[in-house]
């Protein structure tokens, strides 16, 4: 309800007296500006009747107008003075007061649009922190739910490549440049549609191209790296390395975007390490299998991890900078996965000859091992004995690691990185109770590490202590209304 002074009326026009000559004072005392108008009934209809109410203060003008609404009424006629008079058997009742309130300026004209926002002083912050609370609640609650959507499919995830390897059990380095070629050309035609949706805008795609080339070219280091240490490093010893991920992340967070973490979100990054360690690693002689495998192995794995938090810091960046690219707009996850997936397909085609050493594979031979790996994937030619579940679970855990990286970029983007990895870390003792049940074509289920439930209680722990977040003890109304009266 935005209205000029002069037009709060009801009938005819009636003239106002805002006593201007009072406007440089500093009085808080209200002032009731009477208008000829009241509310009468005819027959079923109501005619509004208006009362305004003026507070002056230096340099503006608070006016309070009390209305009830009603509809138009008929049989009215107009007093001399430019009130309204009840039609012959009408019955006169009193208004209702309806408050409004305008914030105005006693040296605008009367001609001049006095627009201001129909609230009073104490109910514009009042209700300026209801909106912002009843966002951050949405929003948090978009976060659990992006959260919780990428912990199931981190879980299935784990599960399918485990079973995807079952018929490709030979050919693992095809499966990962299928898995690579494969994102890249869905990701493309995804965002070649929205793009014709206009979903994806052509500033969007117009961004500069050369935080994607670094994306690339860190995804392709930690994928080379990650596969020349693993290939040295035992299972169990993997997932104690790779809790250095969050401590990576955390670090670059906190130097590149200035994020400050507090004690309590800092207490359960740590718990949330030591669960996973304890809930996979507990009795598999871990630490005895860091020492046998060396140094050298152990550094170039933490490297390996170092990438990829580079990788999602980087990503992080990508869309706070867009915001200010695009006014205040958010750049489109399929922009930054397309062109991301793309410079690491061609930085991974650059490192092949590296990577088919780190698996075993002659670069002479590699023609000839991809073609068999193909050929096993279809599970076709002779070459499909014991490729029993392709290319049916090769599929599945292409689509699903797809959905996978899709809802981790999506959380990383509303949130932030280091809760996109707390996230993609509760996944890990979920799969590794997953992989105790009779799962199809797995063979005998594996037992839980002794460790387990004692591990996922901290790690939990870790996560519930990482979101809990102390109240801030409210303002009281009384010295706040206090602050808004006193004179300035």
């Amino acid at each position: 309800m935005m209205s000029c002074c002069r037009r709060l009326t009801a009938g005819s026009a009636a003239p106002l007296d805002f006593h201007r000559g009072q406007k440089d004072s500093a009085s808080t005392v209200a002032e009731v500006v009477s208008l000829p108008l009241r509310r009468i009934r005819n027959r079923h209809l109501l005619q509004p009747a208006i009362s305004l109410r003026a507070v002056s203060r230096r340099g503006s003008e608070l006016f309070l107008a009390e209305a009830a609404v009603g509809g138009h009424s008929r049989g009215v006629r107009e007093r001399p003075d430019g009130g309204n008079e009840a039609a012959a058997g009408e019955e006169e009742l009193p208004a209702e007061p309806l408050s409004y309130s305008a914030v105005g300026n006693p040296a605008v004209e009367e001609e001049e649009d006095c627009r201001g926002d129909l609230t009073t002083p104490d109910a514009a912050p009042a209700e300026a922190g209801i909106a912002s609370r009843f966002g951050e609640r949405n929003r948090a609650v978009e976060v659990a739910i992006a959260a919780a959507a990428t912990v199931v499919l981190g879980v299935g995830n784990r599960v399918l490549y485990k079973l995807a390897l079952v018929p490709l059990k030979h050919y693992p380095f095809f499966l990962a440049q299928l898995a690579t070629v494969g994102y890249v050309l869905v990701y493309f035609t995804i965002l070649h549609f929205r793009h014709r949706a206009g979903i994806v805008s052509n500033e969007m795609l117009s961004l500069p191209k050369g935080p994607f080339i670094l994306v690339g070219i860190l995804e392709a280091l930690g994928a080379a790296t990650g596969m020349a240490a693993a290939a040295n490093l035992s299972g169990a010893s993997i997932p104690v390395i790779s809790q250095t991920f969050l401590v990576w992340q955390i670090f670059m967070s906190a130097v590149f975007l200035g994020k400050r973490y507090k004690i309590n979100q800092l207490l359960g990054c740590f718990l949330v390490a030591i669960g996973v360690i304890i809930t996979v690693a507990s009795g598999s002689s871990a630490g005895h299998s860091l020492k046998e495998a060396g140094i050298f192995w152990s550094l170039l794995m933490i490297l390996s991890f170092l990438f990829q938090a580079a990788d999602t810091v980087l990503k992080e960046t990508i869309f706070l900078k867009a915001k200010h690219r695009l006014k205040g707009g958010s750049v489109d996850i399929f922009v930054v996965n397309s062109f991301g997936s793309a410079y690491q397909a061609l930085f991974i085609c650059l490192l092949v000859p590296f990577m088919s050493k780190l698996w075993g594979i002659p670069f002479s031979q590699l023609p000839s091992y991809l073609k068999d790996g193909a050929a096993c994937f279809l599970n076709i030619g002779s070459l499909s004995s014991g490729c029993e579940g392709a290319p049916l679970l090769p599929l599945l855990f292409i689509i699903v690691n797809m959905g996978f990286n899709i809802s981790l970029l999506h959380l990383l983007k509303i949130s932030s990185a280091v809760v996109s990895s707390l996230a993609s870390t509760f996944s890990v003792p979920i799969s590794v109770f997953m992989f105790t049940l009779p799962l199809p074509y797995i063979g005998v289920a594996s037992t839980l590490p002794k460790g387990f439930v004692g591990g996922a209680i901290i790690l939990v722990l870790g996560l519930l202590i990482y979101a809990w977040t102390p109240k801030p003890r409210p303002a009281s109304h009384s010295s706040s209304a206090a602050a808004a009266s006193s004179p300035s």
